[in-house]
C-alpha cells in the first residue's frame, strides 16, 4: 500500500487536523505523509491564533512528496486562503491521484470560523470537482469524529476497497471509537475553581487580572477563555462582583465611613471608590447606604 498524503492544518491539541490524521491512518495500518497548510495556537477551549504557511511552502511540501512517493490517495482538510487552494488544485490536476477525500473544515468544534464565503465558493468551483468524496456528516451524531472518518476512508481506499466499502468500513471503525472517545478536556474546571479561591482570598487587595493569571501560571487570555466558558463572565467581571458585594455588605452593616471603606479595600481615594461603585450599581455609595 502506497503512503497517504494528508494536506491540512496542525492542531496542537491533537484533537483534529494533521495530528489526528496521522494517528488514524497509523492505527489502521497506513502510512501518513503530510503537507501542513496552517499552524494553530489553540487549547481545548478554542483557537487563539492562526499562522497560515505561505502557499509556496505548502507547494514545496506537496511537490516533495509527490515527486518521491506518488501517493494515490490524498486527504485534504483545512485550507484557509485562495493561494493555498490554488496550489492544492494545481497539484491534484498535475499528479492525478486516484482518490481525493475532502473533509471541508468551515468551523472548528468550538464554532471558530475557519474560512470565508469567497474561499468556500472557490472550493466549490475548483476543488470539489476533483474529489472522490466530500465528507458531509452529522457532527453531533458522529461525536465530532468526521476528521477521523475521512482519514479512515482514505486508508481503506489505499488498501484497494471501492468507495462504498471504504465508507462502510470507515463508519464501522468510527463506531468502535465512539465508546472510548470523549471530547478532549483541559483543566478548565480545576483552573476555574482555583481562580475563584484566589479571588476570594485576594479581591480586597488586588483587582488586576494579570496578578491572578501569574498566580495560577497561565496567560490572562486563557484564564478569560476559561471563565467565559464556565460562567459567561470575564475574570474582571468576577473580581469586580466579589468586590462590589463586599462594599455593599460594609455599607449596610458596618459603621465605617465611606472613606474608611474605600481605603480598607485598596482604593486610592474616595472619589475613585465612588466612581467604581456608581459604574457597577448606578448609584453613589452614599445614596445606596441611605436606601
Amino acid at each position: 500500500m502506497k503512503p497517504i498524503l494528508t494536506i491540512t492544518g496542525s492542531d496542537s491539541t491533537s484533537g483534529s487536523g494533521m495530528q489526528a490524521d496521522i494517528k488514524t491512518i497509523s492505527e489502521l495500518g497506513g502510512y501518513a505523509m503530510s503537507a501542513i497548510t496552517s499552524i494553530t495556537v489553540q487549547t481545548t477551549l478554542g483557537i487563539q491564533q492562526f499562522y497560515d504557511l505561505p502557499a509556496s511552502i505548502v507547494n514545496g511540501q506537496i511537490e516533495a512528496i509527490m515527486n518521491d512517493f506518488q501517493p494515490e490517495v490524498v486527504k485534504i482538510g483545512l485550507i484557509r486562503n485562495i493561494e493555498t487552494l490554488r496550489v492544492v488544485v494545481n497539484a491534484l490536476r498535475k499528479y492525478k491521484p486516484r482518490h481525493v477525500i475532502f473533509d471541508a473544515v468551515v468551523l472548528s468544534s468550538r464554532g471558530d470560523k475557519l474560512m470565508g464565503k469567497e474561499l468556500q465558493d472557490t472550493i466549490s468551483a475548483e476543488l470539489i470537482p476533483l474529489c472522490t468524496l466530500v465528507i458531509q456528516l452529522d457532527e453531533k451524531s458522529m461525536h465530532g469524529l468526521a476528521n477521523r472518518y475521512a482519514s479512515a476512508v482514505a486508508v481503506y481506499l489505499a488498501k484497494g476497497e471501492n468507495i462504498d466499502n471504504a465508507q462502510l468500513l470507515a463508519r464501522n471503525y468510527i463506531n468502535t471509537q465512539v465508546p472510548k472517545t470523549s471530547d478532549l478536556q483541559g483543566r478548565s474546571s480545576e483552573l476555574y475553581n482555583d481562580f475563584m479561591r484566589a479571588v476570594n482570598e485576594h479581591y480586597r487587595s488586588n483587582r488586576d487580572v494579570h496578578f491572578y493569571a501569574d498566580k495560577l501560571n497561565v496567560s490572562s487570555r486563557y484564564l478569560a477563555q476559561v471563565t467565559r466558558r464556565m460562567s459567561g463572565l470575564t475574570p474582571k467581571n468576577i473580581i469586580d462582583e466579589h468586590l462590589i458585594h463586599e462594599i455593599e455588605r460594609q455599607l449596610k452593616f458596618s459603621g465605617k465611613t465611606i472613606q474608611e471603606i474605600a481605603y480598607s479595600l485598596g482604593f486610592s481615594s474616595q472619589a475613585h471608590f465612588t466612581k467604581f461603585f456608581k459604574k457597577l450599581r448606578g448609584t453613589s455609595p452614599t445614596n445606596y447606604r441611605k436606601q
